[in-house]
This record gives C-alpha cells, sequence and structure tokens, in this order.
C-alpha cells in the first residue's frame, strides 16, 4: 500500500468494517444527512448492507473523533432543524482512497488466479 499522510490511528483502520466503509463512500458525492446516509448506503450496497440508527450514529460520531467527516449547515431550503449534514474531509477522502486501493488491489489478485470450486466433503 503507497504512503500516506494519515496518522498511524487512522491508516490502521484499514481494513475498513462495513458500517465505516459505507459512510464514507456515501459521503463521497457530497454532503448528506444521516438518514440520507443510510439511504445511500442501502443503494450502494445493493440491500446488502443495512444499519440502524445506532450503528450509523455510533459510526458518525467515531468518524467524526478521528477527523475524517465534519458537520455541515444545513442545505439551502432545508427547514428540519434537526438534522445534521456531514462531508468528508481531506482525510477522510485518503482513507477511502487508501480503501478503495486496497479492494482493487485484491480484485487484480483474485483475477490472476483460478480459483478451483469448493467440492463438498
Amino acid at each position: 500500500m503507497k504512503s500516506s499522510p494519515l496518522p498511524d490511528d487512522v491508516q490502521r483502520l484499514i481494513p475498513l468494517t462495513p458500517a465505516v466503509f459505507f459512510v464514507l463512500f456515501s459521503l463521497a458525492e457530497g454532503e448528506r444527512h444521516g438518514y440520507a446516509i443510510m439511504q445511500e448506503t442501502a443503494k450502494l450496497s445493493e440491500g446488502k448492507f443495512r444499519m440502524g440508527a445506532g450503528t450509523l450514529y455510533t459510526t458518525i460520531q467515531r468518524l467524526l473523533g478521528f477527523s475524517l467527516i465534519e458537520e455541515t449547515e444545513a442545505a439551502a431550503g432545508d427547514t428540519d432543524t434537526r438534522r445534521r449534514y456531514y462531508r468528508l474531509t481531506g482525510w477522510g477522502q485518503s482513507l477511502l482512497d487508501l480503501e478503495l486501493e486496497r479492494m482493487r488491489s485484491v480484485l487484480r489478485l483474485a483475477a490472476r488466479r483460478t480459483l478451483k470450486p469448493r467440492t463438498s466433503e
């Protein structure tokens, strides 16, 4: 893996948990509020990964603590003051890029190998 300007404690998050990965990935195209992150996660994972509110907000707090995401002002026209919006920081984007490159590397390795089908014993 390439060297990164990320702090060691952030680099140690790799490989990312599905919750961390999908929160970062869902914010890659711009800021979103919590419920929109949950919806985008279901969409990005084609319904294979769904996280509840508890997991989402615990993950958000963790990412805020690592300065991987930051809270932003409400989107223009949003009158619901309860919504909190989040976006990736530079570190968050760097971590997501590292994880995506790690995944690409694994896929390249798998493509070069002939994997034998499992046989039942």
